[in-house]
């Protein structure tokens, strides 16, 4: 959570009289956007004290959710920019069939926010534009528009459509646009966009895939190979497992071991493990026993890398850095060093993340190089604390003829 926030929501609070109405939606909504307990309990405490008119509070409650929905919708908008081509296979498997993914294809996600910019309907979220080649032999290229929609908005389809006519207005070629609607309400499938009067008629019409019709083809899911279906797979068993974290907790071990069993990659399960641990959060005591589970797990299978557990509790590791650094600050008076405390554990929070990045950095270089690394040598590497040292380590380890080479040179 920005510290942008932070500050912003506790002059909210702290604006606001003795009333102790609606704290219940406005922590709930706060809780979601997936802060971490410091942060959290800053908020509360400035809320509970300095509570509460209604009309700030729902203030309040529009920065929470807004900020909520803005991650998620980061977060989807990650997944399918990281499998494009499972994405469309799993979705839209006859677009995947047409597309040729051998000439590349290029996101112009920068370009699409420029073509946006300005309009008169409201907020834009066109989030992904893609540059793809067909393979019907001809040299010629189309525009692929996807949006995520995660609530039900009335204003949706004429909002496709603009968006659609833009992108063909600038580039002058054809364009596709593809809906991915992740709200949990039956009702809202929007799929179309019309408009007529005096003869004249108007339609627009693209493909849209609800999410939640997938909770009926679970078992097709779990059977498939593509790395997409794990995606919503979790995003499935969020919506499922609400407010009960045990079988959250089955749930999300469950589909972390299928990781492995599907036998995918090392880079696809770090990344398919990273959003699975973001959608199905459970408490720190929970978190902390599936941790456990999972390095058991690869050191049981022997995994001959470092270890996708470990990977996501070094980069945990930095939150608790930022953690202590704003604990620290709370102990000196919250009224005083809140964000004073912040902006040191930030500060501390982001060295100690620079310093791991790079001892991490040179270990993916040996194993690239030299396939495996003793452990003892990892261990030497992660001792390190000069970030110029590990900076010119990482350069040696690019250039080094042997392990032995390298472990002769600190």
């Amino acid at each position: 959570m920005p510290v942008s926030i932070i500050s912003f929501t506790n002059q909210i609070a702290s604006s606001l009289n003795s009333s102790n109405s609606h704290y219940d939606q406005l922590l709930y909504n706060i809780w979601n956007i997936k802060m971490t307990k410091v942060q959290y309990a800053i908020l509360k405490s400035s809320i509970i004290r300095m509570a509460a008119s209604s009309q700030a509070l729902s203030c309040l409650n529009g920065i929470c959710y807004n900020f909520n929905m803005e991650t998620k919708d980061s977060l989807w908008k990650e997944a399918i920019e990281k499998y494009f081509k499972e994405f469309l296979f799993l979705f839209f498997p006859q677009i995947g069939k047409d597309i040729d993914f051998d000439r590349g294809y290029e996101f112009l996600n920068k370009e699409l926010e420029k073509i946006v910019r300005g309009s008169k309907t409201g907020k834009r979220h066109a989030d992904i534009l893609v540059k793809v080649y067909l393979k019907d032999g001809q040299d010629i290229w189309l525009l692929i528009h996807m949006e995520v929609q995660g609530y039900a908005d009335k204003g949706f389809s004429e909002r496709m459509y603009i968006y659609n006519y833009r992108i063909f207005d600038w580039y002058k070629k054809e364009v596709i646009s593809l809906a991915i609607v992740t709200d949990v309400s039956s009702g809202f499938r929007p799929h179309c966009y019309e408009t007529g009067r005096w003869g004249f008629r108007h339609s627009f019409e693209f493909p849209m895939v609800k999410l939640i019709g997938y909770r009926e083809r679970w078992e097709e899911l779990d059977r498939s190979d593509n790395p997409f279906a794990v995606v919503v797979m979790a995003y499935l068993k969020e919506l499922e497992t609400k407010g009960n974290w045990e079988i959250r907790y089955q749930s999300k071990k469950s589909l972390i071991i299928r990781l492995y069993e599907k036998g995918y990659t090392r880079k696809d399960i770090l990344l398919l493990y990273k959003f699975i641990d973001w959608l199905l959060t459970l408490p720190d005591e929970a978190e902390k026993r599936l941790y456990d589970e999972i390095i058991t797990y690869e050191e049981d299978k022997n995994m001959p890398y470092v270890t996708t557990a470990e990977r996501i509790g070094i980069e945990k590791g930095l939150k608790e850095g930022i953690e202590k650094g704003i604990e620290k600050g709370i102990e000196k008076g919250i009224e005083k060093g809140i964000e004073k405390g912040i902006e040191k554990g930030i500060e501390k929070g982001r060295k100690e993340g620079e310093k791991n990045k790079s001892q991490n950095d040179i270990i993916d270089v040996l194993e690239i190089r030299f396939e495996s690394v003793p452990a003892s040598l990892k261990t030497r590497i992660r001792k390190i604390e000069d970030i110029e040292t590990l900076s010119m380590l990482h350069k040696k380890a690019v250039l080094v003829k042997s392990l032995e080479d390298f472990e002769d040179m600190f």
